[in-house]
């Protein structure tokens, strides 16, 4: 656990210990979420991506991509195409 204080203009420092578990550095975006009472500070990229392969969780199935091979093989047929 951490504590720090806030600002008069509401700032506040996020502990070195909490930067290096969030993997955050100086000029990085950090996301506040508030879940059931509870506010959570997470790595705002980081967050990006989780959604993303979320949103795109079973699509090569369902595109019948099976390994890595079926990708640069589609990606090479779809840029013949263009």
């Amino acid at each position: 656990m951490e504590i720090t204080k806030i600002t008069s203009k509401g700032q506040v420092t996020i502990p070195v210990d909490i930067r290096r578990k969030l993997g955050v550095k100086m000029g990085d975006k950090i996301l506040f979420v508030e879940e059931a009472g509870r506010v959570y500070i997470l790595n705002a990229s980081m967050e990006v991506i989780r959604k993303a392969q979320a949103a795109f969780a079973g699509e090569a199935e369902r595109v019948g991509l099976k390994d890595e091979n079926d990708v640069v093989t589609t990606i090479k047929e779809l840029r013949r195409e263009r």
